[in-house]
C-alpha cells in the first residue's frame, strides 16, 4: 500500500443526515452519510491533457485492459474492429508515466502488450507500440474471464503504484470456466485492484458483468452498439486517470451494545457493503469504498442501539475515513461524522423521516424491484412482473429518477405512473431489457 503525502490527497469531508429522535423503546437509527473528496488538484488537468503529465506528476497508477477475443467477437466482424479501436482510444487517454498492459481474453489469457510478464510505461513510443500490437488481435476460442482477471492481477501487482485499475470488455457468457472458478478469481482480486466491466452487444449475461464490477468496486454498463465502444472506453479511462487515492475504507465505530444492521452505498449506485466488513479493533469495522478522485458518494448506515428511557441520548456510531497500510496501521484521512440517538416522547419528532433517508430507501427499493420484476418476466410470471415493474415506475417517478423511468418505459406501457399501473409490452428489444437490468442500481441524489 502506498503512503500519501498531504499534497496529492484530496480533502475528504463527511456529512451525516438523520432524524436522531427515537420513541421510547425505539432501537433502529438510520443515517445517510455523504462522503466528498475535493481539491486533489490533478483531475481536471489529467483528463483535459493527459500527455502534458510527466512521469510522477499525477498519482502513480497501473492499468490493465482485458479485451474479449473469443470466437463470437467476429459476429459481426465490426465488433472486433470496434473493440480494437476502443482499446486504442483508451491507450491514447493514458497519462504519461502510467504503467499499462493489454490482455487478450479467450478460454486462456494472453499478454498482447508489452509481454514477458511486464507492464509498459506510457509515453508516445509505448502508446504507438501498443496500438500496433492491437492490430494482431483476432477472434477465436472461448471465454474464461477468471483467467483474464488473474493475469491482470499478476501484472498490476508487479508495479509499485498506489492506484491499480482494470477494464474488462466481453461480448459473451463465461462458458469455459465454472461460476465457482470466476467467484474464486474475484475473491482473490478483491481489494487488489478496482475494475470496470462492459458488455458489448446482447449475448452476454448481465449478472456476470455486474457481479465482476461489484466485487471489484468498479462500474458496469452495456454498450449495445459496438460503434459506441471508443467513446465509452475513453470516458472510462479518463475517470480512471482522475483517481487520486486508492483503498479508502469507511470505518464505523460503535459503542458497547450497539450493532451495525447494514451499510450500503446508495449513490451514485446501490452497492451492498455489509458483508465486506473487515474488523478493525474493538467495536470498529472497515467497509471498502475503492478509489477516489474529485467526487461525492452517499452511504446508508443502519444501526441498532440498546433501549433507553425518554430524555437519554447516545452516540450510535462514529464514521471516519482511513487508508489501511500494508503493515497493519492506517492513515486517517481526518474527516469524521457522528450518528446520534435521542429518546423522546414527542411523537411528531420521533415519527418524522429524514428526507435523505426516505429518498435513498426508495432508490434502493427501486433497484430491487426492477431486478425482481425482470427475473419474474423471464420466468413467465406476468402478474408478478407487472406488479414489481409497476412499483418501479411509481418509485422512479416519485423520486425524479428520469433516466430509469425512460428505461422502464421501453419494457412496460405506463398507464398511470403515480399509481404504478403498467402493462408489460408484448415485444421488448433485448438491448432495452438488458440496459434496464444493467443500469437498475444507478440512483439520483436528493434534490437540495
Amino acid at each position: 500500500m502506498a503512503n500519501f503525502s498531504k499534497s496529492n490527497v484530496p480533502q475528504f469531508s463527511v456529512d451525516v443526515y438523520q432524524n436522531e429522535y427515537l420513541p421510547e423503546g425505539g432501537r433502529e437509527v438510520n443515517a445517510i452519510v455523504t462522503v466528498s473528496a475535493t481539491g486533489g488538484g490533478t483531475i481536471g488537468s489529467a483528463v483535459a491533457a493527459p500527455h502534458l503529465y510527466t512521469a510522477g506528476q499525477g498519482p502513480d497508477a497501473a492499468v490493465a485492459i482485458m479485451v474479449d477475443c473469443s470466437g463470437s467477437m467476429d459476429y459481426p466482424p465490426a465488433k472486433m474492429r470496434n473493440a480494437r479501436d476502443a482499446t486504442a482510444a483508451a491507450i491514447d487517454t493514458l497519462r504519461d508515466g502510467v504503467h499499462f498492459a493489454v490482455i487478450g481474453g479467450t478460454h486462456v489469457a494472453k499478454e498482447v502488450y508489452p509481454g514477458n510478464g511486464r507492464l509498459a510505461v506510457a509515453d508516445t513510443a509505448t502508446r504507438d507500440q501498443a496500438k500496433q500490437a492491437l492490430r494482431k488481435l483476432s477472434a477465436g476460442g472461448g471465454t474464461a474471464i477468471g483467467t483474464w482477471l488473474r493475469l491482470a492481477d499478476r501484472l498490476l501487482s508487479s508495479a509499485e503504484v498506489s492506484i491499480r485499475h482494470g477494464i474488462v470488455l466481453t461480448d459473451g457468457r463465461n462458458e469455459h470456466e465454472s461460476p465457482e472458478d470466476l467467484r474464486a478469481a474475484l475473491d482473490s482480486c478483491a481489494g487488489r485492484f478496482t475494475c470496470d466491466a462492459r458488455g458489448v452487444g446482447t449475448d452476454w449475461e448481465v449478472k456476470e458483468v455486474t457481479g465482476i464490477a461489484s466485487a471489484l468496486l468498479g462500474t458496469a454498463d452495456i454498450v449495445a452498439d459496438p460503434a459506441a465502444l471508443a467513446a465509452d472506453f475513453t470516458h472510462m479511462m479518463e475517470t480512471a486517470m482522475g483517481k487520486e487515492v486508492a483503498d479508502v475504507a469507511l470505518r464505523l465505530w460503535t459503542p458497547v451494545g450497539t450493532e451495525i444492521k447494514f451499510v450500503k452505498q446508495v449513490a451514485p449506485t446501490v452497492e451492498e457493503l455489509t458483508a465486506r466488513r473487515a474488523e478493525a479493533g474493538p467495536r470498529a469495522g472497515d467497509y471498502p469504498t475503492g478509489s477516489w478522485g474529485d467526487e461525492s458518494r452517499d452511504y446508508h448506515v443502519c444501526v441498532q442501539v440498546p433501549t433507553a428511557a425518554v430524555g437519554q441520548e447516545m452516540l450510535a456510531a462514529r464514521v471516519s475515513l482511513v487508508i489501511p497500510q500494508g503493515d497493519g496501521s492506517v492513515q486517517n484521512l481526518g474527516a469524521q461524522g457522528l450518528v446520534r440517538a435521542v429518546w423522546t416522547d414527542d411523537m411528531v419528532a420521533s415519527t418524522s423521516i429524514n428526507p435523505q433517508v426516505a429518498h435513498y430507501t426508495g432508490q434502493a427499493e427501486l433497484a430491487q424491484v426492477i431486478q425482481q420484476g425482470l427475473d419474474l418476466r423471464k420466468a413467465g410470471d406476468v402478474d408478478g412482473a407487472t406488479a414489481k415493474l409497476g412499483r418501479a415506475v411509481q418509485l422512479a417517478g416519485a423520486s425524479g429518477n428520469a433516466d430509469t423511468a425512460k428505461l422502464l418505459a421501453k419494457v412496460v406501457d405506463v398507464v398511470d405512473a403515480a399509481a404504478g399501473t403498467v402493462r408489460l409490452k408484448a415485444r421488448v428489444a433485448e438491448a432495452d431489457e438488458m440496459t434496464l437490468e444493467t443500469r437498475s442500481t444507478k440512483t439520483v441524489r436528493v434534490k437540495k
